[in-house]
């Protein structure tokens, strides 16, 4: 089983140059460049359409057809749009609403994580995630290099195999991971990614896995050391998990502001189209295509760009939960265990 950091990433353990792709798209991508691309998209497949009949949208909106009351629609769709968003920024923030005693509850089991895992570091754990996360997975190399120092002794030739290839996955994916959270900020997808790019299930169960196959090679050194591995591995699930819910709290409000800033202009958009549009409206063309298609196809397109963010931020929020659903030694995705 190869060592490589990169392996061990998420892009690594896609496999495929189509998912690698896919994966690229729904996480990776600038949300807002994400949106820019559909709304481009249905300007580009509007216009398509137009041009197959100029003439179809001037004598529609002639007869006053659906292409101009169309904005009518648009102009509704984004004022209840607009509302939900609000409704769902109010459930996030209540969240973090609630009796003292459930503040005070809240406060002591983080403070019990952090003192549980500071009796690893011997220091205080830092505040920022990124650095906590990065404390972490130092820790975790620490102790998997302790460990392969430990064994070294032993005579047995296959566990010193095992226990080499465990710990060149580790250091490797740690030496990777630790790199991408330098410096990153916590309320960017760096932070996130950083997270997800540590394989920590498929670690813990390779670790328990040599700990019960070679229990009667092991020394006591040596398998308190390998504890101690098994135990900082088990400390990054929950942290990243409560640093995961942190992030999806903040991409929601996020989200809430872009949506509530974007549609302003949006509804006037629709409503100005609505309002003005006439069939004689932007006489002539542009490159051979009727200026009224240009117009209406464009204001289609930003019209519908609260949504396309909506469907941007939501398709990464879904990929994540989708990706991280079990805590702990499970692996939902095909892997390649059994090699």
């Amino acid at each position: 089983m190869s060592g490589s950091g990169a392996d061990n990433t998420m892009r690594g353990r896609v496999g495929n140059r189509r998912g690698r792709f896919r994966l690229a798209i729904l996480l990776n991508l600038n949300r807002w460049v994400f949106a820019g691309i559909l709304a481009l998209g249905m300007f580009v497949f509007l216009v398509l359409l137009g041009v197959l009949d100029a003439s179809l949208l001037r004598t529609s909106i002639r007869q006053g057809g659906s292409a101009k009351t169309i904005f009518r629609s648009y102009i509704g769709a984004l004022i209840t749009g607009v509302t939900l968003v609000v409704t769902i920024d109010q459930l996030v923030l209540s969240q973090e609403n609630g009796p003292l005693g459930d503040q005070r509850e809240r406060m002591s089991g983080a403070l019990d994580f952090r003192e549980a895992v500071e009796e690893f570091f011997g220091t205080t754990s830092p505040p920022e995630p990124s650095a906590f996360l990065q404390i972490l997975i130092d820790t975790a190399n620490d102790r998997a290099t302790a460990l392969e120092d430990r064994v070294a002794e032993s005579d047995n030739e296959e566990l010193k195999e095992e226990v080499s290839d465990l710990v060149e996955t580790i250091v490797g994916n740690a030496e990777t991971v630790s790199n991408e959270l330098e410096g990153a900020q916590f309320g960017r997808y760096e932070v996130i990614k950083a997270a997800l790019d540590f394989n920590y299930s498929i670690k813990i169960y390779r670790a328990r896995k040599l700990r019960d196959d070679f229990a009667d090679s092991l020394t006591d050194e040596m398998d308190d050391t390998l504890d101690d591995v098994i135990e900082i591995l088990q400390f990054f699930g929950p942290a990243r998990e409560h640093i995961k819910t942190l992030y999806f709290e903040w991409q929601l409000i996020n989200l809430s502001r872009q949506i509530l800033y974007v549609s302003i202009p949006a509804l006037a958009t629709a409503a100005g189209l609505f309002m003005y549009l006439d069939a004689s409206s932007f006489p002539g063309t542009l490159l051979g295509v009727d200026n009224l298609i240009w117009i209406f196809s464009a204001g289609i397109a930003f019209s519908s760009t609260p949504f396309f963010l909506l469907v941007s931020y939501i398709l990464r929020v879904a990929t994540i939960a989708k990706r991280t659903l079990a805590i702990g030694p499970f692996v939902l995705r095909e892997s390649r265990r059994d090699e």
